[in-house]
């Protein structure tokens, strides 16, 4: 019987493994595209308490049991299975993503940004029970993450010089908007003109560049985490406000269909940078030359939410399923 139940465990543990990894791809793929953040999809896959609290326990205590030898203790400290897991899953989907986004960006920028825009209104709808929208200070919240979500989206880009300092500033200033939802990392990047450099050095194994970059995030991530931990512990409805309104104010960096005024715009590369304003599907053919590919759009939508409404029912199902294992 015992024998049973260890192999039980063990399959339990697998199908977790795999499910965390899964998420991770998600969450890297999801860092690499602008407009949509890993902290989005660590919502949207319910596991971005759990992320947070982990990172944040990468403190001076882990520290003191690994340095006297206890490293089983400050694996479990860390809760290291789950950072290792999700990380080698964030890893493999920036990896897989490099390319593959860039490809789906240029030549079918509506249908995906359409995609991502059901993910996120989905997912706001799902988080409304997180906290009671009925109480003032957490609507207040919720425009509070909407303005300040919408105040990025209408920051102008920056032409950046490229060095090793500049680089690790960067990681750590877009790790933080990485693991909060609404607020795209790699838009983030776009802004402080490094976005395109950072695709070509992973994609190009320049490996100098890309351990200053992760550096920097490992720093950001390890100040930043601890903030959030003590928000979510003492202002858990504040919080979940906040991130519904930067969520909400997600979308306008996601609007499919955005036109760069060539008489406006300086060059090009300007152009995609600096001018680009978002105009109605109806019109952008027009305005654009582009297909707007409107009934794919819609369609991906729809898929959107579908996704989210999935995943809210597969995990729904779990926590039916382990709470009654647990009676």
């Amino acid at each position: 019987m015992s024998d049973m139940k260890s192999a039980q465990a063990r399959e339990d543990s697998q199908s977790v493994g795999v499910s965390l990894f899964i998420k991770g791809v998600a969450m890297g793929i999801g860092d690499s595209v602008p407009g949509v953040s890993g902290g989005t999809i660590a919502v949207i896959t319910n596991i971005y308490d759990k992320l947070v609290y982990s990172i944040r326990s990468v403190d001076l205590q882990a520290g003191k049991f690994f340095f006297s030898g206890n490293f089983a203790q400050a694996w479990q400290h860390i809760n290291g299975n789950f950072l290792l897991v999700l990380a080698t899953g964030i890893l493999a989907g920036l990896l897989l993503s490099a390319n593959t986004v860039l490809f789906l960006l240029e030549n079918y920028f509506p249908p995906l940004m359409m995609f991502f825009i059901g993910l996120v209104l989905s997912s706001c709808w799902l988080l409304k029970n997180q906290f009671n929208y009925m109480r003032v200070q957490n609507l207040l919240a919720l425009l509070a993450g909407l303005s300040v979500a919408l105040a990025i989206s209408f920051l102008d880009a920056r032409e950046a010089e490229i060095s090793y300092l500049y680089v690790f500033l960067c990681g750590a200033i877009a790790i933080s908007a990485m693991i909060l939802p609404g607020l795209s990392g790699a838009f983030i990047l776009i802004l402080l003109g490094v976005y395109e450099f950072i695709l070509q050095a992973l994609t190009g194994f320049q490996l100098g560049f890309i351990f200053t970059f992760m550096a920097g995030c490992a720093i950001g991530l390890m100040v930043f985490s601890r903030l959030l931990s003590w928000l979510l512990l003492k202002h858990h409805q504040l919080s979940y406000g906040c991130i519904v309104g930067m969520l909400l104010g997600s979308v306008a960096v996601l609007w499919p269909w955005q036109y760069a005024d060539p008489f406006y715009a300086g060059s090009l590369k300007d152009q995609h940078g600096l001018t680009l304003e978002n105009v109605s599907p109806f019109n952008y053919e027009v305005l654009s030359g582009n297909d707007p590919m409107l009934l794919i759009g819609v369609l991906c939508f729809a898929a959107g939410i579908a996704v989210v409404i999935f995943l809210h029912w597969i995990f729904d199902s779990k926590r039916v399923h382990d709470s009654r294992a647990q009676k």
